[in-house]
C-alpha cells in the first residue's frame, strides 16, 4: 500500500481521534530516529506502510483480545500502535535502556497510561497471563513459543509477523509444540506473512 492508502485503512477503521495519535507517534519516532537506530532510515519514507499499518494490521487477528504484550517491543512496533488503537492494557518488553526510555517517553507524551514497560528479558517476566501476544522481528517462531508460553492461557492468541521464513519457522516450531496454526497473509507486502495460533502447548 502507499502511504496514502495506509493512512486511510487506518482512518476508516478507527478514526480521526487514534489517526492523530499516530500522527504524533510518527512525529516522535522520527525525531528520536536521527540520534538512535530505532528503524531503518531508508524506510522513514514508506513510515506508514512498513511500520504504522505493518502493526496495526496485527489487530484483525485478535480484535477482542483485552490485553497485550509485546516482547522486543524496540521502538514500540507492533506494541505502541496496538496500544493507540485498541485502546486495552498493553507492556512493552524491551531489555535496551535507550529503547526503554523512548517508550516511556511516547507513553507520557501521548497520554497512554493502560501502557506498562519492562526494561528486562522476556525470561524474567513471570506472575501474568496475556490474552494476545504479538513480537515483531525479535526471534524466530520456536524462541518466540519457549520464552513466552509462561505468559500465556489455552485461549492467548498468537499474533506474529513473519516474512518469507513464516511457513518454514512453523514446520520446525511444530516438532516441539502443538496448537491450532495458521499462516495469514500481510496487506503491506505480498512475501511476508502472520503466524497466528491458539491453544499453543508442549507436545
Amino acid at each position: 500500500m502507499t502511504e496514502e492508502e495506509s493512512r486511510d485503512w487506518i482512518a476508516e477503521r478507527y478514526g480521526a481521534e487514534k489517526l492523530g495519535l499516530l500522527d504524533r507517534y510518527v512525529e516522535l519516532l522520527l525525531t528520536a530516529n536521527r540520534t538512535q537506530n530505532l528503524i531503518s532510515k531508508a524506510t522513514e519514507p514508506q513510515i506508514w506502510a512498513r511500520h504504522i499499518l505493518d502493526s496495526a494490521q496485527l489487530l484483525r487477528f485478535a480484535p477482542e483480545a483485552r490485553s497485550w504484550l509485546d516482547v522486543g517491543s524496540g521502538p514500540g512496533l507492533p506494541g505502541i500502535v496496538i496500544a493507540i488503537l485498541a485502546d486495552v492494557p498493553t507492556m512493552l518488553v524491551e531489555p535496551r535502556r535507550k529503547r526503554v526510555e523512548f517508550l516511556a517517553d511516547v507513553a507520557h507524551r501521548l497520554g497512554l497510561a493502560h501502557i506498562r514497560i519492562r526494561q528486562a528479558a522476556i525470561a524474567q517476566v513471570r506472575g501474568e497471563k496475556f490474552a494476545a501476544v504479538t513480537a515483531r522481528a525479535y526471534a524466530a517462531l520456536p524462541e518466540i513459543l519457549l520464552s513466552t508460553h509462561q505468559l500465556t492461557t489455552s485461549s492467548t492468541i498468537w499474533v506474529l509477523p513473519k516474512g518469507r521464513s513464516a511457513q518454514a519457522e512453523l514446520d520446525e516450531a511444530r516438532q516441539a509444540w502443538q496448537g491450532v496454526f495458521h499462516v495469514e497473509q500481510s496487506l503491506t507486502d505480498n512475501d511476508s506473512h502472520i503466524i497466528v495460533a491458539t491453544d499453543v502447548r508442549p507436545r
